[in-house]
């Protein structure tokens, strides 16, 4: 009997001294993983940073601008031919029985038929869209537009009758043109209709007749 009531108290002490449940491992390392996590990842976002913190190298890029594209005339130019600058080397752009002098002469590509650029003091000073050109501005607007859609997109040009033709045809002359830095021009036809786009800089810009 006496052995065997010692063998109980002892059973029963153990019992006490193991009372405390152990945690799982499994729950041990949840919560270690949980307190170690950064605020943002546990509220619900899981896996997504905010817009400020996304790399750079995932934004949309935007497009292109408009003077590389072949068939969009911007105020830097058309395609390689830019405003400012030199008749690019190799290009396809080039004196072809165009009126040419020490001081001015004119540039035509096959690659853009009905266009032409004038080149003065070694520079291009303007471009123009004349009555075979396909190519237009990036609102739309080209030859064959009416003056009601040029009207649309460039308010507040600058009215001036035309020097060979009777009204309703004028010219449409951008109001920084006099500013000296690169500008729009429109011919209007007695048709109401766009005979000729120009981008370019004065007094080149204001030219009737080539380079005159």
């Amino acid at each position: 009997m006496k052995n065997l009531l010692t063998a109980s108290i002892l059973a029963l002490a153990l019992a006490a001294c193991s009372s405390e449940p152990a945690k799982a491992p499994d729950q041990a390392g949840e919560a270690a993983t949980s307190s170690a996590m950064p605020e943002e990842a546990m509220s619900g976002s899981e896996g997504a940073a905010p817009a400020s913190e996304v790399p750079a190298t995932e934004m949309p890029s935007g497009t292109a601008g408009p003077a590389a594209n072949p068939k969009v005339l911007a105020l830097e130019g058309l395609g390689d031919l830019r405003l400012g600058q030199a008749v690019p080397s190799g290009s396809s752009w080039a004196e072809r029985g165009a009126q040419a002098s020490d001081a001015c002469r004119t540039v035509t590509s096959p690659d853009y038929p009905g266009v032409y650029a004038i080149v003065e003091k070694g520079k291009v000073q303007r471009i123009t869209l004349g009555q075979r050109s396909q190519v237009k501005l990036v609102e739309g607007v080209g030859v064959g537009s009416t003056e009601a859609d040029v009207k649309k997109w460039f308010a507040g040009f600058r009215e001036e009758p035309h020097k060979y033709e009777a009204a309703p045809a004028k010219y449409l002359t951008a109001p920084n043109a006099r500013s000296g830095d690169p500008a729009l021009r429109f011919e209007i036809g007695q048709d109401g209709k766009v005979k000729m786009v120009h981008v370019g800089m004065m007094p080149v810009l204001g030219y009737v007749e080539g380079c005159s």
